[in-house]
């Protein structure tokens, strides 16, 4: 289950208009949510706490072997209008599953985000500010987030430990997101490490008229829309919005203290919300200097099932590895008399009673009836993972357990529990 922090950085991003998936490094995010999820370990307590628009607490305690905790704080220059309370939260937002793309979105011009006030500017550019400390170990970990203009980003994190070479790490990522292709520049105090990142995606993509901010549907933008398409006669970029993405990227490395260096490349489909059939993402990684192949594939088999699978393949050696994984997400069904509501009763002369299906039932908001979700993933060496997520009254939990089905005599590797409380 995703940390209270990390969802309050995704309510950041969304604020600020910021695509995550738009990027090489989140290229096999859906493969990693349903294959490589965490089981707990031990007994782990969470408190936490949207004080305000701007700021946020959380404190956790675990016991996993040794008792320990950690306190973290967080402030974000742009107010977050976020739903943070574990009762009423959207499970579908702190649970990772299956990523469903979205339609490229235009990035904003930069006037739009000026503030005037007097003849001078007065806006800000939003900014995130996150700390964390662990007790007893004395460690800690700082993020820095600034949006500096509406396609760049700049990230900067920071861990202080004393096991560390020179008792911490400093990593500066600068991102850039243009719709179509994104770059990321990183520089790490570790090694002394360049690295850049890129990704294009191929495609159909919006336009927009630079020269005017886009406003809400109304009955002026409406007149402008003919039987065929917009007045010029062409299709608007909703009606041929295409069914898939194909991205393509690769990402290079080099590290001046130690004098080497990587590269990898990776290429992905996936479809998008036009697409009438079963949603699918389908990715395939190489990292030529090591002789790594990975390939993955992902299907959203129904409304609350999804299946994954991953083969990992080596030139050099000739070893592979396979691994396969599902989650089930458990829905909350409604009373047959709710599922009847808006179907009508009608009489006519000639014929019985029949329903008439004027008013169907309002489809819910996608998250709206989810009470959890069970993962499960085996591999071929039949090692076992099982983790189950949901709620209960006004807690969240997450409870699982590690399996080596090879080693009867001790076959639990892994069992834990941890609850997560919010306001």
């Amino acid at each position: 289950m995703r940390d209270f922090m990390d969802f309050v950085q995704n309510a950041f991003c969304e604020q600020s208009h910021w695509n995550p998936d738009n990027f090489y490094g989140t290229l096999t995010a859906t493969a990693k949510a349903l294959l490589d999820f965490d089981t707990p370990k031990g007994l782990r307590l969470n408190a936490s706490s949207l004080s305000s628009r701007n700021f946020a607490t959380s404190y956790s305690l675990s016991n996993a072997g040794i008792v320990d905790g950690s306190l973290s704080f967080l402030y974000s220059s742009l107010p977050l209008r976020a739903e943070s309370r574990s009762s009423t939260i959207n499970l579908q937002d702190v649970i990772q599953g299956y990523r469903h793309l979205q339609d490229l979105r235009k990035p904003d011009e930069p006037w739009w985000w000026e503030v005037w006030h007097g003849g001078k500017r007065v806006d800000r550019k939003a900014a995130l500010l996150y700390g964390r400390l662990y007790l007893p170990r004395s460690t800690l970990e700082a993020l820095y987030l600034r949006r500096i203009s509406p396609t760049r980003q700049l990230r900067i994190s920071y861990v202080s430990d004393s096991s560390l070479p020179h008792g911490g790490n400093v990593l500066a990522l600068l991102q850039t997101d243009a719709g179509r292709y994104s770059t990321e520049y990183l520089y790490s105090t570790d090694s002394a490490l360049f690295g850049v990142r890129g990704l294009y995606n191929f495609g159909a993509f919006p336009s927009s008229d630079p020269s005017s901010k886009p406003a809400t549907y109304t009955s002026e933008t409406a007149s402008t829309l003919t039987s065929s398409g917009l007045a010029d006669g062409s299709l608007p970029y909703e009606a041929r919005s295409p069914h898939g993405r194909f991205s393509a990227g690769a990402e290079l490395y080099y590290g001046a203290l130690n004098a080497s260096g990587g590269l990898s490349t990776g290429i992905r489909f996936s479809t998008l919300p036009a697409h009438t059939g079963f949603p699918y993402t389908m990715t395939l990684t190489l990292n030529p200097l090591m002789g790594n192949l990975s390939s993955t594939y992902a299907v959203k088999a129904g409304e609350d099932m999804a299946l994954c699978s991953r083969f990992d393949f080596n030139v050099y050696s000739y070893e592979s590895e396979l691994q396969i994984g599902c989650e089930l997400w458990r829905l909350k069904r409604a009373p047959m008399a709710k599922n009847l509501e808006g179907l009508r009763t009608t009489k006519d002369a000639n014929e019985p009673d029949v329903l008439e299906r004027s008013t169907l039932p309002k489809r819910r908001r996608p998250g709206e009836d989810v009470t959890g979700v069970l993962k499960a993933r085996v591999d071929q060496n039949w090692n076992v993972g099982v983790l189950w997520e949901g709620r209960i009254k006004e807690l969240l939990f997450s409870i699982g357990a590690g399996f080596d089905l090879r080693k009867r005599e001790q076959i639990f590797r892994a069992v834990g529990l941890e609850i997560q409380y919010s306001s």
